[in-house]
């Protein structure tokens, strides 16, 4: 218990951890209870003073029910501060439905009916069917009373939002069994066919996304989407959702204010769906206008979007050719975390700046890489498979740069030991392969001038599957092998080159057009204050 007290008190400031004191001190009856010397004692995490408190063996029973009574008024006194602190539509929606039903129980039926009308009006803007459920239900009881009902037209809105209450109900557990399997994916390597599992759930429970579709379920489905596409490494299996998605902004921007957390993250998904189909100026006009959002006043979020929006906005000025501005952004996104920061969000802007580093063959990678000191283990767990043979690939790559051959030999072996059982089980062979092309020139380097060498890269460049921006940039390192340029130099010639043999059709996109014409931010512009980059 007392670590779960150590990890609430992390969500309470100063002046918050004073107020709790306070709060003990009015709740105590008598001048003996400990809770408040406890507090003090897991704040400071002195273990002599904790054993002075209680004697750890005659009174063990005493002690533990100490520290539960602390854990329960900790809890209390944290819901009390969150709903002091929310002022979200949400929450004032509940709070005029929770004042509503009170007053028509207390009987005063006018001003009742009027909180639960506002609490109805809020709620339908919010699509809370569960709460309208609850007021609907409430004027339903009351409406004898309510001399200016139309009791017909109050079932239809009733009943009308019961099947919307059901229909919700179904796709959270689609959403729910979905999220499951691509756990599952991410961390424990199960093979899943999510195409086919996507169908079945839907079929299953009768889900019509046309009927559905709102912020909240729209976000959800780019959540799903975005991960499937991470986990294939092919971000143009979810070009479709483009369209659907800019269609659905731009029927409810004006709702887009009173759903700000869904909206934010829906721009987030786009910006990464867009830079990740080679769409830079469009992924760039969807981060300007997550910017334009969050600069209106949100600090929760500013510090949730910061880091990646650095991400982001890094990688498309990479890609676009402006490589000084994205390392300047990258850098300047490591900068500004602070403790608080997500350590995933952090580790993703760590491991894009030893990728850029290694693609400019800059030899501060390694000294870069060397800040990521977690273990494999951990990563894996905390981000996933692939981004941690990613990590692994990349440090292999910077050893051989910089001529540390025996190290790198002993790098790849490790490697190959531990992830090709892996590699086979998800039928991730490019990668075996890319390790292959590695290991032959590791034991001769004079075979990057040979045609069959040449050619495997070649195909391996051409190859449909190997289109992903990430993938490009490990294919670039073994052709700059036997070329006169940087892997830099390499990777815009084969995203020049992609461009120009695919027929892509660009997205008339309005509306993130009328953001794209904004003014480009400096490298000293602030950008964004802060769902990581797959």
């Amino acid at each position: 218990m007392a670590d779960a007290i150590s990890d609430l008190l992390l969500l309470l400031n100063k002046d918050d951890i004073r107020d709790f004191k306070t709060f003990l001190k009015q709740k105590n009856k008598r001048n003996d209870v400990k809770n408040i010397k406890l507090l003090e004692i897991i704040e400071t995490d002195d273990i002599n003073k904790l054993k002075k408190l209680y004697d750890p063996i005659k009174n063990r029973d005493a002690y533990h029910a100490l520290r539960k009574r602390l854990h329960d008024s900790l809890l209390f006194f944290l819901s009390n501060k969150v709903f002091e602190r929310d002022n979200s539509e949400a929450h004032e929606a509940l709070r005029l439905f929770v004042v509503g039903r009170f007053l028509l129980e207390s009987q005063f039926i006018k001003i009742g009916f009027k909180c639960l009308q506002r609490a109805e009006d809020k709620a339908l803007v919010l699509d809370q069917f569960s709460l309208l459920n609850e007021i609907l239900q409430i004027r339903l009881q009351y409406a004898h009373l309510d001399l200016n009902v139309n009791l017909e037209l109050l079932i239809d809105r009733f009943t009308e939002n019961q099947q919307k209450l059901q229909q919700e109900a179904k796709f959270q557990i689609a959403y729910a069994l979905l999220r499951s399997a691509l756990q599952d994916i991410h961390l424990k390597a199960k093979i899943i066919d999510i195409n086919k599992l996507i169908l079945s759930v839907l079929s299953k429970y009768s889900i019509s996304l046309d009927d559905l579709l709102s912020f909240k379920s729209l976000y959800q489905l780019l959540y799903i989407a975005n991960e499937y596409a991470a986990i294939h490494q092919n971000y143009t299996l979810v070009r479709s959702f483009l369209k659907t998605a800019d269609n659905f902004l731009m029927k409810y921007d004006e709702q887009s204010a009173h759903q700000l957390f869904y909206y934010l993250h829906i721009l987030y998904y786009l910006a990464n769906f867009n830079l990740r189909n080679g769409f830079f100026n469009e992924s760039i006009g969807y981060l300007e206008r997550l910017n334009e959002v969050l600069s209106q006043g949100n600090t929760v979020f500013r510090v949730q979007f910061q880091l990646r929006c650095h991400l982001l906005m890094a990688l498309n000025f990479h890609y676009l050719g402006d490589g000084v501005k994205g390392l300047s952004v990258l850098r300047a996104g490591i900068k500004q975390a602070s403790p608080k920061s997500s350590e995933v969000d952090l580790a993703d802007l760590q491991l894009c700046l030893v990728m850029f580093l290694t693609q400019f063959e800059d030899k501060t990678a390694l000294i870069e890489l060397r800040q990521l000191i977690r273990t494999d283990a951990w990563y894996e767990k905390k981000m996933g498979m692939l981004w941690t043979i990613r990590k692994s690939l990349l440090e292999i790559l910077i050893h051989i740069q910089f001529d540390h051959i025996d190290l790198a030999t002993l790098k790849l072996k490790s490697f190959v030991g531990r992830y090709k059982k892996y590699l086979l089980n998800v039928k991730e062979n490019r990668v075996i392969d890319f390790a292959k092309l590695v290991e032959k020139y590791l034991l001769n380097p004079a075979v990057i001038q040979g045609k069959s060498f040449r050619a495997a890269v070649q195909t391996m460049a051409e190859d449909k599957e190997n289109k992903d921006l990430f993938i490009m940039g490990f294919i670039a390192w073994l052709k700059a092998l036997s070329v006169s340029q940087s892997p830099y130099q390499v990777l815009l010639n084969l995203i020049k080159e992609d461009s120009r043999r695919s027929i892509m059709k660009v997205i008339n996109n309005k509306y993130v057009r009328r953001f794209v014409s904004l003014k480009s931010q400096s490298s000293s512009v602030v950008f964004c204050r802060i769902r990581r980059l797959p």
